[in-house]
């Protein structure tokens, strides 16, 4: 199969699961957009882990709404718990792994934060841990997640998940609702 042929198959595949997501998700993305946009608007914060590929992406989509989306706006809180290294090697170190996400919740999230995880399992320790923790700080929780979403499906208080056993789509469109999401938030705040 040539480099042609692989892009049609995946962009077919994608857009099947495009309609997927549309059809079992639809209402629930909305909801959550709407729990983004108050947050932010009452002067919460949106936390964003993940690990490997999602790590890259929960850092990306933080950003997003720090620094910008489409339109030049004020920055809104948005923090990546995964891109500060001495405080992932110090928890790591000292605590576990699987607390990496969760401690850092536990000093620096309030009530009424958002903890938005992309996991393509939903089965990483320290992103169940997040979650728990979360629910335990009034912190709410999305999950954006793949592969039946695992054990976080349970303990999230929204979640997607990508029907697909692939880690590539699954990450293609969780970055793809991230954008979403943080459209809908400068659309609801008058940013956009």
């Amino acid at each position: 199969m040539d480099a042609s042929e692989l892009l049609m198959v995946n962009s077919k595949t994608l857009s099947s699961l495009l309609s997927d997501l549309g059809q079992k998700y639809g209402s629930t993305l909305s909801a959550c957009s709407k729990v983004i946009s108050e947050a932010l608007r009452n002067n919460n914060t949106i936390f964003w882990c993940g690990n490997g590929g999602s790590a890259a992406e929960s850092s990306h989509l933080a950003v997003e709404f720090v620094g910008r989306f489409k339109n030049n706006r004020r920055s809104l809180p948005s923090i990546s718990l995964n891109a500060d290294s001495a405080a992932i090697t110090c928890i790591a170190n000292d605590f576990g792994y699987e607390e990496i996400f969760a401690r850092q919740l536990e000093g620096i999230s309030k009530k009424n934060d958002v903890l938005i995880v992309l996991s393509t399992t939903g089965n990483s320790k320290n992103i169940l841990k997040a979650l728990q923790r979360s629910k335990d700080l009034g912190v709410t929780s999305i999950g954006l997640l793949g592969k039946g979403g695992g054990e976080a499906v349970k303990i999230c208080d929204w979640s997607i998940v990508v029907n697909s056993n692939e880690t590539a789509r699954i990450q293609e469109l969780h970055l793809l609702l991230g954008h979403v999401l943080c459209e809908i938030a400068e659309i609801d705040l008058g940013l956009a």
